[in-house]
């Protein structure tokens, strides 16, 4: 800013002299100047352009004194949003490579006067393509102000379609603000759009629909994608198969349904079910409420059982028929039914609910009340009954009790000897079963079995002289036996071995002779007498 020519020493002190008076003397419009100020507007080349003219007087704005390199980063200062370009490499100052190593001034000088454009921007030869918005199509032939209005900045105009072709917009923002999705800057119509690359594809019948049967009233941001919201009018489930159309019809034809009940799900419908409708079995929303695949869950009403079989209809229905019985004891369970369990009617065993409480297999859990014995032969019935009949064939080896059966014993029934079933309350003593036949009156106590035999209780046989200790010799051999054995034995047989316990009476002594009547008499006959 000062003059290109060398001043002398003389002129420098005259016009240092001059300075300093001038600015001692302040010119109005320079109220609140610093000196320095005030003497650099002394010597300003010329005036500013007209939108920096409100800074005319504050070089300072501009200007760093004694330092040229400081001005560029004054103005960036100000011109705030060209040094964000710069820094963010976009916009037209963004574009020079060499920006940051050049000076302002050298494009943009000032002090040219109010009317001076400092831009010296020439549209005619401006290359668009150092810019973040390319002209291609027919923006190349558009003009400057078509795009750029003269009352704006042209770093400031935005980029989007719709802020120029709002009024070009039939669609009346009904299609968004993306007009690029379906115009082109070859020409405005007519209009593609690539359905392919958006999140619904259209394929065989949605190819012949045209855009407003699908985008009612040229609403096309959020689109609804699921079936049932363009084909509710169609649906004559009236809802209750839910909204998934897809899982049913295809796109190639509505009314084609390629649902296959046994490949799509894990129910397959087999015999009755084969012929049932849809509705049968899915009464409310097919995806919404959950349908239950057990057989109980349709047919409670039609359980005769009243739910004492439990839920697993399965085990004995088929889908065949309901009445239909397909069950078999033998191979489905591990009791087979045999004999006399063969045709008896489920509910006679399984009185209660068939899978919650488990049905015993013993015997005794059924037939206790069968149970003449009261329970003293324990709790395994199979030891001695079969399943052919409760008292047919019932076996039992009475040999390894107590009392062996023998002889003429082995022809008697049970009954015969345990009439009350009790079995262990028998006796094995063969008077508790022979006290009628007894024909000694219990006068020869209750051991029988020493004269009887099991194969013929009227054939005895007893030897007096070896089972005894009492010989019967002389008048005793052939006597009856009742003859000595008069009384009834209680507990065990007690009679008298000497002469006098029997021959008291007939003691023609009166016993003056003793009581040892052998001393003299001879068992053979009471008369003889014994000779010393």
């Amino acid at each position: 800013m000062w003059p290109g020519r060398l001043l002398s020493v003389s002129r420098w002190s005259a016009l240092l002299s001059l300075s300093v008076l001038l600015l001692a003397q302040a010119p109005p419009g320079y109220a609140g100047v610093s000196p320095l100020e005030r003497m650099e507007g002394l010597v300003m080349p010329g005036e500013l352009i007209k939108k920096h003219a409100r800074v005319e007087q504050q070089c300072s704005k501009c200007h760093e004194p004694f330092d040229r390199t400081r001005q560029s980063k004054l103005c960036m200062e100000c011109h705030k949003m060209i040094a964000k370009d710069v820094n963010e490499t976009k916009g037209f100052h963004g574009h020079i490579r060499s920006i940051k190593d050049r000076e302002c001034r050298s494009c943009h000088t000032d002090h040219k006067g109010r009317e001076m454009d400092i831009i010296q921007l020439d549209t005619e030869l401006f290359d668009h393509g150092a810019t973040d918005f390319k002209l291609m199509g027919a923006h190349g032939s558009v003009d400057c102000a078509g795009c750029h209005l003269k009352s704006g900045l042209y770093r400031e105009k935005a980029r989007s379609c719709h802020d120029c072709h709002q009024r070009d917009d039939i669609h009346k923002s009904r299609m968004g603000k993306k007009c690029e999705n379906c115009h082109t800057e070859g020409n405005w119509s007519p209009a593609h759009f690539d359905h392919e690359a958006t999140k619904f594809r259209l394929h065989n019948a949605h190819t012949e629909v045209t855009c407003y049967q699908c985008h009612v009233n040229e609403r096309y941001d959020d689109t609804p994608l699921n079936c049932y919201f363009c084909h509710y009018l169609d649906d004559v489930h009236e809802g209750d198969r839910g909204i998934r159309c897809h899982d049913c019809h295809q796109d190639k034809r509505w009314s084609e349904v390629l649902f296959e009940h046994d490949k799509d799900t894990e129910f397959k419908l087999k015999g009755q079910h084969s012929r049932l409708l849809c509705k049968d079995c899915h009464s409310g929303h097919v995806f919404e409420d959950e349908i239950k695949k057990t057989c109980f869950s349709c047919h409670e009403l039609h359980d005769v059982h009243g739910g004492r079989y439990g839920q697993r209809c399965e085990m004995c229905h088929v889908e065949k028929s309901w009445t239909e019985i397909e069950f078999g004891h033998d191979r489905d369970t591990g009791f087979p039914l045999k004999g006399g369990h063969k045709d008896l009617n489920c509910a006679l065993c399984h009185k209660g609910k068939l899978f919650v409480e488990q049905t015993p297999k013993a015997c005794i859990e059924c037939h206790r009340m069968d149970d003449v014995h009261k329970g003293q032969e324990g709790e395994r019935c199979e030891t001695c009954h079969n399943d052919e009949g409760w008292r047919n064939k019932v076996v039992f080896d009475h040999d390894l009790t107590k009392f062996p059966l023998h002889e003429s014993h082995t022809f008697l029934t049970c009954d015969d000897c345990h009439a009350s079933g009790k079995f262990k309350e028998a006796k094995v003593v063969c008077i508790s079963c022979h006290g009628r036949d007894d024909v000694h009156e219990k006068r020869l106590g209750k051991v029988c079995d020493q004269c009887h035999h099991p194969d013929q209780w009227m054939a005895w046989e007893f030897d007096h002289t070896k089972q005894t200790e009492y010989p019967l010799e002389g008048a005793h051999d052939g006597l009856d036996c009742h003859a000595c054995h008069k009384d009834v034995v209680v507990k065990d047989i007690s009679l008298p071995k000497v002469c006098v316990g029997c021959h008291e009476k007939d003691d023609v002594h009166k016993g003056l002779l003793g009581r040892r009547c052998e001393t003299c008499h001879y068992p053979k006959s009471f008369k003889t007498i014994k000779i010393q």
